[in-house]
């Protein structure tokens, strides 16, 4: 569909976009905390319990932590250091993405499958908002690939790496693996009539196999959590971690007990599905229809040439997570490696049989979303934040020329319509890698401070708080966490540093103390943009102000 040379060097431009967010300031929350939470592991020599500030963590599974931890280990404490696992995971899922293409269809469909998959907006984007969703959907993307060469082959390799996968899934999140594994495989068994492949000797070495593997998380709640029921956990004592974890977990999770609720909305997912997918969102909803019209069509039996793994688990998992009380864009990547298998085969089949009026319905559609993607970057780079740089500009002007020249020099259709999706994915997250992150991390207030602690070279163990506000930045830059102190007990303390908020200041002042030193940063909470912040003229409107005083 494309020349080797343009696919690697398409993946070469991908894997350095993806290198540029390694170096980026860890985002709050759940980026830094999860940093925090890996780098307490290593400090206190700890990998059985799981800690989050001062509570016991039961929510999710260890192997994230550990594998973050590991990565400190070699590395040292860092924020590259902490994304390497999932950029690692991410390159898995591309590969598995990969070989399910071509298990499925062909290596043509495969290898399109794995730039259409490492391009999509939500993965680029778990690449630098790292949380547990990278890994997760790398080791379920590798299971999913290893179990259907199975259900073809009936090679036992096949099943055990399949399991192996299934397992390292569960391990970093949870059943919600098992889930986005299980219900796109019944799927294929059920659309390739191979039933068979579940009631036989080897279905047990597999679950054998997976269990083994889940051995370490296992015990690992079962020293934190079972063997101390005297723990009190959200409101209750006597909780078990196994139970909990192989049980208790999803149920939390769609009920919204425990974790809470924030979405009700039933079409959540459809929605963000617009952006999440992009710039191949408009060819993934077609391929999505036209695999469900086929099926439709053919009275559900079997089509030659076809699968239905990708489109059927995409349903049934669309509709699980629906019904969840607690809502997450991200919860979406789990999807990501079935939809761009599914457009890769639906590009395939519109190159390969002509459609001309499609054809160019998606050229325009993919124009437009190219259009967009350079006056955003645009806007980005000369309004919200401007590039100080000339280099910079030169930077971005050659990526935009560099997207219009190789789009105008490809002659036929699939190697266009690949052309300009790609080159738009990787324009637009260069610019936000290397631009517009940089600059909006300026106002995140933690992060900001540790640079000045760290320059003024103010004693990490010295800073308190009062509240119990999170300070994950904070934590993670000075490499110590910020430890709670209450108001009543600041009396007769000296030489004490406060990281405190604008309403906490003024209490202060009310109570009678003073201080000799204090800095200041902006605060925002940049994973929640707002168009007055995005706007300069109004920005400075709704920041907050974090402060940092000395009490002598």
């Amino acid at each position: 569909m494309i020349s080797n040379l343009r696919y690697w060097l398409f993946m070469l431009l991908i894997v350095l976009v993806y290198i540029a967010g390694l170096f980026a300031t860890l985002f709050e929350n759940d980026s830094a905390q999860f940093a925090v939470m890996a780098m307490r592991m290593v400090q206190e020599n700890d990998f059985v319990n799981l800690i989050k500030g001062n509570e016991e963590y039961l929510d999710k599974p260890h192997l994230h932590y550990w594998l973050a931890a590991t990565s400190y280990l070699i590395f040292g404490i860092q924020d590259w250091a902490y994304r390497i696992p999932g950029v690692l995971a991410s390159l898995l899922g591309a590969l598995s993405c990969y070989g399910l293409g071509k298990e499925l269809y062909r290596k043509e469909v495969g290898k399109i499958a794995a730039l259409i998959f490492l391009t999509a907006q939500t993965i680029v984007l778990s690449n630098i908002d790292v949380r547990t969703d990278a890994v997760l959907t790398g080791f379920a993307a590798f299971s999913l690939w290893q179990l259907a060469r199975y259900v073809k082959s009936n090679h036992l390799q096949h099943l055990v790496l399949g399991a192996i996968g299934a397992a390292l899934a569960f391990s970093t999140k949870g059943q919600i693996a098992i889930l986005v594994i299980g219900l796109p495989i019944l799927c294929h068994l059920w659309f390739e009539r191979r039933w068979d492949r579940l009631i036989q000797w080897k279905t047990l070495i597999g679950v054998l196999v997976f269990l083994l593997v889940l051995i370490p998380v296992l015990y690992a709640y079962y020293q934190q959590f079972d063997l101390h029921p005297e723990k009190v956990i959200r409101g209750r004592d006597g909780r078990s971690g196994i139970y909990f974890i192989l049980w208790e977990q999803s149920f939390e999770r769609l009920s919204g007990e425990g974790v809470g609720k924030n979405s009700s909305d039933y079409f959540f997912f459809f929605h963000t599905f617009l952006w999440v997918f992009l710039p191949w969102t408009i060819i993934g909803i077609l391929a999505f229809w036209k695999r469900w019209r086929e099926v439709v069509r053919s009275g559900v039996g079997r089509l030659d040439g076809k699968e239905f793994l990708a489109a059927g688990g995409i349903t049934l998992i669309f509709i699980l997570i629906s019904f969840a009380q607690f809502k997450l864009p991200h919860y979406l990547n789990i999807t990501i490696p079935l939809f761009a298998i599914l457009s890769a085969s639906y590009l395939f089949d519109i190159a390969k049989n002509s459609h001309p009026r499609l054809q160019t319905f998606l050229m325009g559609s993919q124009v437009f979303i190219a259009s967009m993607v350079v006056i955003v970057s645009l806007i980005l780079s000369f309004w919200v934040f401007e590039i100080g740089s000339w280099g910079g500009k030169i930077l971005l002007f050659s990526g935009i020329i560099m997207l219009i020249y190789l789009t105008w020099k490809s002659k036929d259709f699939s190697s266009r319509i690949i052309t300009i999706s790609v080159c738009s994915a990787i324009l637009l997250n260069a610019v936000m890698n290397l631009h517009f992150y940089p600059s909006l991390l300026n106002y995140q207030g933690g992060s900001r401070m540790s640079e000045i602690v760290k320059s003024e070279k103010i004693p990490v163990d010295a800073i308190h708080k009062l509240s119990d506000r999170h300070t994950w930045g904070l934590d993670f830059y000075n490499r110590y966490p910020v430890k709670r102190l209450r108001v009543e007990d600041l009396k007769g303390q000296q030489d004490l540093w406060l990281y405190i908020t604008d309403k906490e200041l003024k209490s202060l002042q009310q109570l009678g103390y003073d201080w000799d030193q204090q800095y200041t940063v902006d605060q925002f909470r940049i994973t929640r943009l707002q168009g007055r912040f995005l706007n300069p003229a109004t920005r400075k409107e709704i920041l907050n102000k974090m402060h940092l005083v000395h009490l002598y």
